[in-house]
Order: C-alpha cells, then sequence, then structure tokens
C-alpha cells in the first residue's frame, strides 16, 4: 500500500515505515534521538476503564521497545456518542490517563470522532539517547532471545467476547498482561541496555511475525523452543476448541512459509505461536551470558514469566521449530500442518 508513496531521505530521519521499525525514529543532536509513535485499537474486554489502560499499555510499547522513555501522549479516539453514554467514554479516557502517567508521560490533549465502533488509542512522543537506541535488527548469531510477557491473548480476548472462558484465570491473566507496561528499559541498568542487541514488542502479527522482523531479509535463522514459551493458562484448550481470531489465521497464511517445524506438528501450538496479540512483551536478543542478567531484571521487575525461547544462528530468515515431543503447548490439534 505503501509502494507509491516515497521513503523519506533526510540524514536526521533515522527510521520509517520503509525500515520495520517500531517507530519514527530521527537525530534531535548527538545524544538525543526523538522517539514518535501512534496505536489505537477496538475494544478488547467489556470495562471500559480496562480497556483504556490495555489500549495505552499497548500505545506506548513501541517507545519502550526501542529503548526509550515516553515523555507526552495525545488521545486519539473514535465514538458513538448516540449509542453509547458519555460516561463509558470518560472511563476509557481515565484509564488511558492512569497508564500514561504510570509511564511517566504527560497526557496532553488529543482528537475525536464520531464512529460506529469505539476506538481508542494514543499518539507518543519520546525520546532514547544514541548510544542506547534499540532496533528491530542487530541480532547476531548465537544471541538468544528474552520474550518478556505470555503469549495467547488474541486467543484469550476471542474467547472472552464468546463468553466461552472455561477457566477464569484466562481472563484475569490476559487482562493483568496487557494492561501491564513494557517498561523493561527502566529496569536495566545503563550497562544492559547497551548490550541489547535489538528489540521489538509483539502484537498483531504475533509472535512468529514479530521475530521474522528481527531476521530481516537474510543471514540470520531463529531456532524456536516451543516448550520454552510462555503462554496464558486455558489458551491451547480455547484453540483446539477452534475460538481463534482472525487476525491469527492471516498471520499463519502470511508467515508459514518461512516457519518450519520439525518433527510432529500440532495445530493448536501452530495457533499460539501465529496469535495476533494485543500489548503483547517485548523480545530481546543479547549474547547468553548477558541475556541471563536481563532475564533476572525482568523477573524482579514484574516480568515473572519472561523466559529466553530459543537462538539466532546462521541461516536464511526462516524460524525453526523443534519438535512437539516434549513441549507443554502440546494439545490435541485440529489437523495438521503443512509448512515450508
Amino acid at each position: 500500500m505503501l509502494a507509491d508513496i516515497p521513503n523519506i531521505e533526510d540524514e536526521r530521519i533515522l527510521a520509517t515505515w520503509g525500515g520495520g521499525e517500531d517507530a519514527a525514529l530521527w537525530k534531535i543532536d548527538d545524544r538525543r534521538l526523538g522517539v514518535l509513535t501512534v496505536d489505537f485499537i477496538t475494544p478488547v474486554v467489556d470495562d471500559p476503564y480496562l480497556w483504556g489502560q490495555v489500549a495505552a499499555a499497548n500505545s506506548i510499547s513501541d517507545v519502550f521497545a526501542m529503548g526509550g522513555r515516553p515523555i507526552v501522549a495525545l488521545n486519539v479516539v473514535g465514538f458513538p456518542t448516540k449509542k453509547l453514554e458519555l460516561d463509558v467514554l470518560k472511563k476509557i479516557l481515565a484509564g488511558g490517563f492512569s497508564k500514561t502517567r504510570e509511564a511517566g508521560a504527560f497526557l496532553a490533549g488529543g482528537h475525536s470522532v464520531q464512529d460506529d465502533e469505539p476506538k481508542y488509542g494514543l499518539v507518543v512522543y519520546g525520546e532514547v539517547d544514541a548510544d542506547r537506541i534499540w532496533r528491530t535488527s542487530g541480532a547476531r548469531a548465537g544471541d538468544v532471545l528474552i520474550l518478556t510477557k505470555p503469549v495467547g491473548t488474541g486467543i484469550a480476548i476471542t474467547g472472552i467476547k464468546a463468553d466461552m472462558i472455561d477457566i477464569p484465570e484466562t481472563a484475569t491473566e490476559a487482562t493483568r498482561w496487557m494492561t501491564t507496561l513494557n517498561d523493561v528499559p527502566r529496569a536495566f541498568s545503563d550497562d544492559l541496555r547497551r548490550e541489547v542487541h535489538a528489540a521489538t514488542d509483539v502484537t498483531g502479527f504475533g509472535l512468529t511475525g514479530h521475530i521474522l522482523d528481527m531476521l530481516g531479509e537474510g543471514g540470520l535463522d531463529f531456532h524456536l523452543s516451543p516448550r520454552d514459551v510462555p503462554v496464558l493458562p486455558g489458551v491451547l484448550d480455547l484453540a483446539n476448541a477452534g475460538l481463534v481470531p482472525e487476525g491469527t489465521y492471516r498471520n499463519r497464511a502470511a508467515y508459514e512459509d518461512r516457519v518450519q517445524i520439525e518433527g510432529e506438528r500440532d495445530d493448536a501450538e501452530a495457533d499460539v505461536l501465529f496469535d495476533a496479540q494485543t500489548s503483547g512483551g517485548l523480545l530481546l536478543a543479547a549474547a547468553p551470558q548477558r541475556a541471563e542478567e536481563m532475564l533476572s531484571a525482568c523477573r524482579e521487575a514484574g516480568f515473572v514469566r519472561a523466559a529466553i525461547i530459543g537462538k539466532f544462528a546462521p541461516g536464511d530468515a526462516k524460524i525453526k521449530v523443534k519438535g512437539q515431543g516434549t513441549s507443554p503447548l502440546r494439545g490435541v490439534g485440529r489437523s495438521p500442518m503443512v509448512l515450508a
């Protein structure tokens, strides 16, 4: 869609849509880089305050994913004033405000339009020191990859909307993690932040899609260990019941030719790996010895399910998934997967 729009060529602009980065990035001076992003979503939970928190955490995440600190935000609102009471919108905005302040940023206004379906998110401006910037690319052969939050929110949201959650913990944990800020940079020392070779957050393209972003066009493969991937409770049961969002199927269709599963194949596990996330965790690539320090820092900061999920190796930009025989992700599976 953007092929006919010329990419910006200016020495001050360091990242746009053309580079696969999480946000626009430009040089302010020799030390400071500006980070600018925008994101908004439709409702994922019934409680308007909680939805406001999820949407804000999701929007702010791109600044944290680049190692930055959010500074100021603007509301982006679509709201059906003829269908819903304005009190609902007040609660949404209050939820967004609470997360913006928790992130250390200021909420300074915004813009709203009439819409048939509620939509909410933020434009977020932040900054990062030039020597501490995290980019999507930059992982090295031998690096391991940390995932800071469990996956499965897309499937969990589908189960919530269908009122088919048999395990109450599923909805509770999904909401807990979606409202958790990805403020990992604040948990790392300056030295440790410089040791992150690449980073991104896990959102609509799912775990596999965002790992593929980190691989770029070639030179590296990623060896994924499904048994090490943290997953929300009850999500595999929902996947086996067919409660999988459309975005997850789109991801699978888009990326499956670059994902190789060795040995026994399981559809429920694949659904989790391709699942379109809302306000998912960060992916951090680093040398193994520093990754262990990062993992400890993440857990101390409240990311108690943070885990190392695999390793980068020389290759041609594919994800290689180890066999599922010992994986706790393993489910019944609706049909065999055919992957390249």
